[in-house]
């Protein structure tokens, strides 16, 4: 099999978590959690899906900026571990991101992100290594932790070189009309559909509702995720039922499902197989806790 090449272009954070027994409440303070600090990220995140779940099959480019600090040396580091071929941009002006993250016993949590240095990867910044790397490329995967700018110029450079751009809109924010006619596939989740198309997500026939209207400002392919009801395509037209288990830690879950559904496609594999592999990544990634730590590889799922 010839070796795939992903470009993915995000955010790297490090995450501190601390898992309880509940997330606070306003103005509530609750005692008796786990602090842990993991690597995270939604872009590294991903990024570290890609390398893991494509194997030796799939080279992953990841493109982002750090700090020049201790945080930005350990993602250097930790990139390089796990296979990832890292063009880490240096802000000599901004600390690496970090992000505080809550964890509650049913493994929901709640996060708080500071951008650091991921809020300054200018256009300027990614052009040279995407210029070099799109036209080796399979696909483009991109979040919104960078500047939206920046994910408009990705884009658009991507769709001029015939790449296929995958975006996971997250964290939600409006989109500019230019970014969706470049799109191949949006994958937002329920509240991020909602925002994104005024359509309450609660079902199949709302995430067909929502799908619509993304689909008329040009977006090719809709993916939904619905967390435990699973995910709606409009490629199948139908949702897609989640893989039962119990959830210890749901941070990074999308960031891997993400990841595994490029992987998978890029591998060629039709649309409802690609899911069912990016849901089985998820599925296990939930079982364990932390962001990156939580990333299976692809021998686990091949088992």
């Amino acid at each position: 099999m010839k070796r795939k090449s992903i470009v993915v272009l995000g955010s790297t954070n490090t995450d501190m978590v601390i898992a309880g027994k509940k997330i606070p409440a306003p103005g509530e303070t609750v005692s008796g959690g786990t602090f842990l600090m993991n690597p995270g990220g939604k872009g590294a995140n991903q990024a570290v899906a890609v390398a893991r779940l494509g194997g030796k099959n799939t080279r992953c480019v990841f493109i982002a900026k750090v700090g020049d600090d201790l945080f930005g040396r350990d993602t250097t580091r930790r990139m390089k571990a796990d296979g990832v071929d890292a063009r880490l941009l240096v802000d000599h002006q901004q600390p690496s991101g970090t992000a505080l993250i809550l964890v509650g016993k049913n493994g929901q949590n709640c996060i708080s992100v500071a951008l650091g240095a991921n809020g300054t990867l200018g256009p300027e910044d990614a052009k040279p290594i995407l210029d070099a790397e799109l036209p080796k490329a399979t696909a483009l995967l991109m979040q919104l932790e960078t500047p939206l700018k920046t994910v408009l110029a990705a884009a658009q450079a991507a769709k001029a070189s015939g790449v296929p751009v995958v975006l996971n809109p997250a964290p939600a924010t409006k989109l500019p009309s230019a970014l969706y006619k470049c799109l191949e596939w949006i994958t937002p989740n329920e509240s991020e559909a909602e925002l994104l198309t005024g359509v309450r997500v609660v079902d199949a026939a709302s995430a067909a509702q929502a799908a619509a209207v993304l689909q008329k400002r040009g977006v090719k392919n809709i993916l939904i995720t619905m967390g435990v009801k699973g995910c709606w395509c409009s490629k199948t037209k139908k949702l897609h039922p989640a893989r039962k288990v119990k959830a210890v830690d749901c941070v990074a879950a999308g960031d891997t499902f993400n990841g595994a559904f490029v992987v998978a496609l890029a591998e060629g594999l039709p649309c409802e197989e690609a899911i069912a592999f990016a849901q089985h990544a998820a599925a296990i990634s939930v079982t364990r806790p932390g962001a990156q730590s939580s990333v299976p590889y692809r021998h686990e799922l091949e088992k």
